[in-house]
Parts: structure tokens; C-alpha cells; sequence
């Protein structure tokens, strides 16, 4: 059996990697013509955990993980205004959290396809997708080259992330999907030695009113930059006017000296994209099925798309695991979905709860936070904050 997956993200990695331990073939195709090197600092908790121990990941991943000791709000000045600590965080999250940085995630994940046999996956970089179409023997897969290629497999996974190629040519465009959140996020990573010394093991974050911006030390002189902000222009489809650094230094100006500092060292072209989810009433067509953020993408307020995108993937590659012909295929897809659905729907039930309070609008909106925040250490009312944020895991 032949697979061809497609996004060479932590979902895509992961599916591959299962895939092929199953024996399968595949095919892994990335656009972009190397790893990513962007990407936020991310909590990796929940059921993300669970299978990465079952698959023999969570070692790789505990490897290159932070030690992070608290979550710090400070105002303009650098006072600190309230924090939550680390190892409370992990008892609210149901036990083990590691934290992450998204290109040490899928370098992780990338590095565990050695486990697999030699030739079993074929990871090509720079291989853009143009076409998807399916015949009478399964589905075919056009690649953009060098060299222009036609990808004849069993199945095809779609795991390249929110704005999804795969299911914009298989079951309709971005806007059919995609439910914006009225927010922007950006993350990017400067070099900056007095920045990184000055905050180590602490994640920063700006108390502040419709924008946050945050920070994070790692482990050679840089220093890891993530800014959300309001903006309600995703939900119409378009784009924001102006350069994504000019919009950066435009909407975080006046957060403060780090801030500051961040924003003069910003690249030209920083991550930057909508927070949204993607919400579907179907994952699979055919002989293709999608995973991770490309069906079920909870947005970063949810903090649980890693966790979500190697669960997910490691459950698909357990049920099309033992699929031996054609026939299997469909009955293996249903299975995924009706057995994933239902927690990809209770994280962006999550996401939507901390859409709500995650940047307040006012003063008021900001002292509420704060005072939350102090009182997370009380009994119930930890229980409770657990649940807006991270769901029925938080039993």
C-alpha cells in the first residue's frame, strides 16, 4: 500500500513516520524548500502526550523541550504585574507539559523517521503540489518540479497546515472553512544576547489592552518573539494593508523597552497569518482524508495544535495500519474520523472560550485577568480556569 502525504509539518511528519513503521509506502511532500525555521514557543500537553509516549516520540521531544519556570505579565516599565507558575500550569493541564519551539517540534519529528526502514518514506523538499485528481486505481498527485512528476497512491493525506492546498483542490477554498477569531499572530526570532540573559527560563508577556506581545530566551543568544493583536480584517478574507514588519512596529509601539528592542530587530518577512480555526463537516473524500490544522486547526489561543497535530496523526496511522487492500480504505477513514472529531471539537471549543478573554478590550477587562491570574493557586477556582483553558483534559 502507497500513501503520499503531503506537508512536511509536525501532523505530515508524524502520519509518515506511522505509516511507513506500518509498512506502507510514502511519499512526503513539502512546498517550502527546507524545515521552517519560524514559529512560537508552544505548551505540548494533553493527548499529544500520550501518543507520543505510545510512539516512542516523547523522548526526542523532552530532549530539546524549555525549562520554563513561570508565565510573567509586566506593564510598560517592566514591573511585573502578575504570573502564573509553571508547575501549577502543568498540574492544571493534567500532568506532564513541555514547552516547545515549533521548528524543535518538527525537527524532533523529522529526525524520528530514521526509526523507520531505509526507503520506506521519501521526503522531497520543494515539491509544491498542483493538482489532485482521483481514477479508477486510487488518487494521483502532481508535483511542481524539477523534475514535474505524477505520484500515482492509495491514499493521500492531507496535512499542510490551515490554509490547506490539498483541501482547497479536494473540497473547496479557505473561505468555506476557515473561521477567523478577529485576531493576528506573528512570531519570529532576533539574535539579542542582553534580552536573552535578562529573561531566561521565564516566559514575558505585556499586560496589555487589545495587543500582547511575549518573549522567550533560548538557548543560544536569540530570543524567541510572539505578538498577537486585533484585527478584524481575516474575517472578511482580506489581507492588512502594509508590510508585515511596518504593521508589527505600527500596532506594538509603546510596550515597553524589550518590546521595543523586539520590534527593531524584526525581519523582513516575520510569520504572520490569522488566528482561525478550521471547521468542516467532513475530513475525508475519496481516497483522501485531511489531519491536523487542515481539518481541525484550534488556534493558537487553544494551546493544543502540537499535542492535537501527533494524536491526530498517530491515530490515523493506527488505523490504516493494517489495511492490506483498496477496500480498506474508506471503512479506516470513517473510523479516524468518527473517533477523532470529537476531541479536535472540544479544543476549538477551548480556543473559542480563550478567544474571549485573551486580549481584554478595556481596564476593567485587564484587572479581571490579573486578578484571575493571582487566584489560580485557590482551590475551584483552579479547576475552573483549567477548564476555559484546556478542556476535559483538565479533570
Amino acid at each position: 500500500m502507497k500513501a503520499v502525504v503531503v506537508g512536511a509539518g509536525i501532523a505530515g511528519l508524524v502520519a509518515a513516520r506511522q505509516l511507513g513503521l506500518a509498512g506502507w509506502d510514502v511519499e512526503l511532500l513539502e512546498k517550502s524548500a527546507a524545515p521552517r525555521p519560524d514559529g512560537y514557543m508552544m505548551d505540548f500537553f494533553g493527548p499529544g502526550v500520550q501518543a507520543a509516549e505510545r510512539i516512542g516520540l516523547y523522548p526526542r521531544l523532552a530532549a530539546v523541550a524549555y525549562h520554563v519556570e513561570a508565565a510573567e505579565y509586566v506593564d510598560a516599565t517592566g514591573r511585573p504585574t502578575c504570573s502564573l507558575d509553571y508547575d501549577q500550569f502543568a498540574r492544571l493541564a493534567g500532568g506532564n507539559v513541555l514547552s516547545l519551539l515549533r521548528p524543535d517540534m518538527e525537527r524532533a519529528a523529522l529526525a524520528a523517521l530514521d526509526d523507520v526502514a531505509p526507503g520506506r518514506v521519501r521526503v522531497r523538499y520543494g515539491a509544491p503540489v498542483s493538482r489532485v485528481w482521483n481514477d479508477d486505481f486510487g488518487v494521483r498527485v502532481a508535483v511542481d518540479g524539477p523534475p514535474n512528476v505524477t505520484i500515482a497512491a492509495d491514499v493521500l493525506v492531507g496535512a499542510d497546515g490551515i490554509h490547506s492546498g490539498v483541501r482547497a483542490r479536494v473540497f473547496g477554498p479557505d473561505e468555506a472553512y476557515l473561521r477567523a477569531l478577529g485576531m493576528r499572530a506573528a512570531a519570529f526570532i532576533v539574535t539579542e544576547p542582553l534580552l536573552n540573559a535578562r529573561f531566561r527560563n521565564r516566559f514575558i508577556l505585556t499586560d496589555s489592552i487589545d495587543r500582547m506581545a511575549g518573549l522567550y530566551s533560548l538557548r543560544t543568544d536569540e530570543v524567541a518573539a510572539f505578538m498577537v493583536y486585533r484585527d478584524a480584517t481575516g474575517a472578511t478574507g482580506h489581507q492588512p494593508s502594509g508590510s508585515p514588519r511596518e504593521r508589527l512596529r505600527r500596532e506594538f509601539a509603546g510596550l515597553g523597552h524589550a518590546v521595543d528592542r523586539l520590534l527593531e530587530l524584526c525581519p523582513e518577512h516575520p510569520y504572520d497569518d490569522v488566528v482561525a480555526q478550521i471547521v468542516m463537516p467532513g475530513w475525508q473524500k475519496g481516497r483522501t482524508v485531511l489531519v491536523g490544522d487542515a481539518c481541525g486547526a484550534v488556534s493558537l489561543l487553544a494551546g493544543q495544535g502540537g499535542s492535537l497535530a501527533i494524536a491526530g496523526a498517530a491515530l490515523l496511522g493506527d488505523v490504516l495500519a493494517p489495511v492490506a487492500t483498496p477496500a480498506g480504505i474508506s471503512p479506516a477513514l470513517a473510523e479516524f474520523e468518527r473517533r477523532w472529531r470529537p476531541v479536535v471539537e472540544e479544543a476549538q471549543a477551548a480556543g473559542r472560550r480563550a478567544a474571549s478573554s485573551f486580549l481584554p478590550a478595556n481596564r476593567a477587562q485587564r484587572l479581571l485577568r490579573r486578578w484571575i491570574i493571582r487566584a489560580s493557586h485557590l482551590p475551584g477556582i483552579d479547576r475552573l480556569i483549567a477548564r476555559r483553558i484546556v478542556g476535559r483534559i483538565a479533570k
